[in-house]
């Protein structure tokens, strides 16, 4: 007997921290009514999530997953980057067309290319 996988709970949110190796906090903002006054009130929460390529940059709109446990904080992994942020429009754009790991490759190619040019 195979067991059906429930969906995972997916959210939208904006970048707000890469500091970490692979991982990135996502703010996440929701709208809720209040109960008594029905005014929508505007709630925020943090999420930890897993950038195993980390190719989001702060700014960006991203689509994160629920997973396993991966830390003490963190339970979600990148899904994709929905929008780049104005400043890394060019970049962002470079990584979905040619894939993460051939822009990935690259930049570190450069990275070795002016340490070998800063060392003449």
């Amino acid at each position: 007997m195979t067991q059906v996988r429930q969906s995972r709970r997916s959210v939208v949110g904006t970048v707000i921290g890469t500091k970490m190796n692979k991982t990135i906090v996502v703010r996440v903002e929701t709208l809720q009514k209040h109960a008594k006054y029905g005014k929508y009130m505007r709630h925020r929460k943090k999420y930890y999530a897993h950038d195993e390529n980390e190719t989001a940059g702060i700014g960006d709109q991203v689509s994160i997953v629920s997973c396993r446990p991966l830390s003490k904080l963190k339970r979600w992994r990148l899904e994709t980057i929905v929008q780049a942020a104005p400043e890394r429009g060019a970049d962002v754009a470079a990584i979905a067309a040619a894939g993460a790991e051939d822009v990935l490759a690259s930049k570190k190619q450069k990275k070795e290319q002016l340490a070998e040019g800063g060392a003449s």
